[in-house]
């Protein structure tokens, strides 16, 4: 399957501790690593962990910095497309704390919203590649990025994801063209309700929560697997990796998409570091498929 992944990448700077630090107290991390970070990012590496193709368009620029998500990227088999290849200021970096003993995390970070307006590149070529794009996901943290990438996707006919964390001023131009918007528990959209701006698949995610999803004709939920988390660093990223990975496929419906996603997720948490996951999930992947045939 052929995934194209637009929005953000970060440099993750990931501390593993005993207990998160109060304020002003200092401590020593058990490991730290060093990962390329972002939503669509993380998405990206999941699907290329899954065994498709996932090329990244994001802005990433020739900082010091941005040399190591470059790397991690390319180490991950994701394609990358750079919009801003001279940019001279590093990229955004997120600082990033994992609990040892529940994997629960703590992450500050900055988005994409103060850099200057993107480049857009010939889409035509991105979509045009070998093969095709058969699924689109996007993060909405590039805004003029997104929108011209979901229009592309809507002229032809291939399915749109969003990544729906928080809502973005972008969004009210960008929902009318998007098939599947998996929202967090938190996410909130103003007055009318996804449905009514043209969405025909909503998903919710809840943690370990059952995942709901509504549609114009039917609705449901999908319980999430129970494992012992020891790292939930990027795993909603994974969730949404996985999710535009089955929709890609699509030869499931939507509580097939969602279980697909939610098993890949729970596999991801049970691993400790950023990348240490991705043999594991690409293992599973390949036991299901055989499963399926």
């Amino acid at each position: 399957m052929r995934v194209l992944l637009a929005g953000l990448c970060t440099v993750d700077v990931v501390q593993r501790v005993t207990e998160f630090p109060e304020p002003s107290e200092k401590t020593q991390s058990l490991r730290v690593d060093v990962a390329a970070g972002g939503p669509a990012t993380n998405a990206a590496v999941t699907v290329a962990a899954l065994g498709g193709d996932a090329t990244l368009v994001t802005a990433l620029g020739a900082h010091p910095l941005a040399a190591l998500a470059r790397a991690d990227l390319e180490s991950c088999g994701v394609e990358l497309v750079d919009l801003a290849p001279e940019r001279s200021q590093p990229p955004p970096v997120s600082a990033v704390v994992v609990r040892e003993d529940d994997g629960e995390r703590t992450v500050v970070s900055r988005n994409a919203a103060a850099d200057a307006p993107l480049e857009l590149p010939d889409l035509a070529a991105v979509f045009d590649r070998p093969g095709g794009i058969d699924a689109v996901l996007l993060d909405g943290h590039h805004p003029e990025l997104a929108l011209a990438v979901a229009e592309e996707a809507r002229r032809r006919e291939v399915p749109v994801v969003l990544d729906a964390g928080s809502w973005k001023p972008v969004l009210d131009q960008l929902l009318p063209l998007v098939r599947v918007a998996a929202c967090s528990a938190r996410f909130r959209a103003p007055a009318p309700g996804l449905a009514e701006r043209g969405v025909p698949v909503t998903v919710v995610t809840a943690g370990p929560e059952p995942v709901r999803w509504s549609t114009t004709e039917d609705s449901g939920q999908v319980p999430v697997p129970r494992v012992r988390a020891r790292d939930t660093l990027g795993a909603g990223d994974v969730w949404h990796g996985a999710l535009a990975y089955a929709v890609a496929r699509r030869d499931d419906g939507v509580p097939g998409w969602i279980g697909y996603a939610n098993a890949i997720a729970a596999e991801r948490v049970k691993h400790v570091g950023p990348r240490s996951w991705t043999k594991a999930v690409g293992k599973l992947a390949g036991s299901r498929e055989e499963g399926v045939r």
